[in-house]
């Protein structure tokens, strides 16, 4: 049996993608933050894991993430072993003879665990904290002209929200979506016009006209089960989203 070597933590949530059973859950990571290439780099020469300094590791790291991305733009796949990457066309061509159309067809990148990064999940453990708080919660979000889920988003296109508590309710300027510019830390808030459907369980919404770069999304509202919040309470996604 496998050493365990490393434990993730995880509280459960109402499953709100699920309407058959209205008492089951679902685990979500308790993850502290992101790293960065940067802290990776920084714990591997803390740790001992790499024969060379924190920075001249980043400094190697960052070429060859850049040269991976360059070649996968040529059409290229790639395997490392803890994943594999390549792109994907999505989009539907109506006739042999029809050429790719920005506006119907999408080039996407797959990544996908490798062998390694499996064999790492032999040595972990999951320890489940139990029911998590119930207030917001974003469970996943979909760009409805890609399908993409909770990755890349398309600007003036619809993004389908699900989760908990998620409505938009109270007059506080504060309540609404919003997008954060993750290297500018401008924000973003979607028009209230553009809130296109507001539930407790789904927002759409049509996407802000954003500029190239990675985001997150939160969301702000006073909603609770058949009253209003004295205060306004805000979630923020865990996962980081892109525009192209």
């Amino acid at each position: 049996m496998a050493t365990t070597l490393h434990k993730i933590r995880a509280y459960l949530y109402d499953n709100a993608l699920t309407k058959d059973n209205p008492n089951d859950f679902i685990a979500r990571v308790n993850s502290e933050r992101s790293l960065s290439v940067s802290d990776i780099c920084k714990s591997a020469a803390a740790r001992g894991g790499a024969d060379i300094s924190a920075a001249s590791m980043e400094h190697a790291v960052n070429l060859w993430l850049r040269e991976m991305g360059y070649r996968l733009c040529d059409g290229f796949s790639v395997n490392t072993g803890w994943f594999t990457a390549g792109a994907h066309i999505k989009g539907v061509f109506d006739s042999p003879s029809e050429t790719f159309n920005p506006e119907k067809h999408t080039v996407l990148f797959e990544f996908h665990q490798g062998s390694l990064l499996r064999r790492e999940l032999e040595m972990v453990t999951v320890e489940i904290l139990g029911a998590a708080e119930t207030g917001i919660v974003i469970a996943q979000v979909t760009d409805v002209k890609t399908g993409s889920v909770n990755d890349i988003i398309t600007p003036d296109r619809n993004l389908r929200i699900s989760g908990h508590k998620l409505k938009i309710a109270g007059n506080d300027e504060a309540c609404g979506v919003y997008f954060i510019n993750q290297s500018t830390h401008e924000c973003t808030k979607v028009d209230a016009s553009d809130i296109v459907t507001n539930n407790p369980s789904e927002l759409i919404i049509v996407i802000p006209a954003l500029t190239a770069g990675t985001y997150r999304l939160e969301i702000t509202t006073r909603y609770s089960v058949g009253k209003l919040l004295n205060e306004p309470r805000t979630v923020t996604f865990d996962r980081i989203l892109t525009v192209q």
